[in-house]
């Protein structure tokens, strides 16, 4: 299967330590969402689940940042993940989050498919 980009948002969607953009991708051949995220200037993006229990991270649709706006953070058991990487920063971790590519180009975020990441068939 060749790689494809899929418009997700229009870049001004995506604030420094702002709210995240979700959206669903068939990962592993399972229905995930997933979310993109804005740090430091780079568009960053991953899988909706957390390292610790295979479940949501958010705790408000698009809440995924800590108060600082410098680290991602599980709601449910407290799980801390860098956000340009998504590997574990500290807490109930186990290992990194699962990373999306992204591109960002004219005002659009886009992400990128992959052998065992898919867009959902509508």
């Amino acid at each position: 299967m060749t790689e494809e980009a899929i418009p997700l948002c229009n870049s001004r969607d995506l604030v420094d330590g702002g709210l995240a953009v979700g959206f669903d991708v068939v990962y592993g051949g399972q229905t995930c969402r997933a979310f993109a995220i804005r740090f430091e200037g780079r568009v960053h993006a991953f899988l909706n689940r957390c390292t610790h229990v295979a479940m949501e991270m958010d705790y408000q649709e698009g809440r995924f940042f800590d108060d600082t706006g410098q680290w991602l953070l599980c709601a449910t058991h407290g799980a801390v993940y860098r956000p340009d990487t998504g590997e574990c920063a500290g807490g109930p971790c186990r290992g990194g989050l699962v990373r999306i590519a992204l591109s960002e180009h004219d005002g659009v975020v886009r992400w990128h498919t992959d052998w065992n990441l898919q867009p959902v068939a509508f």
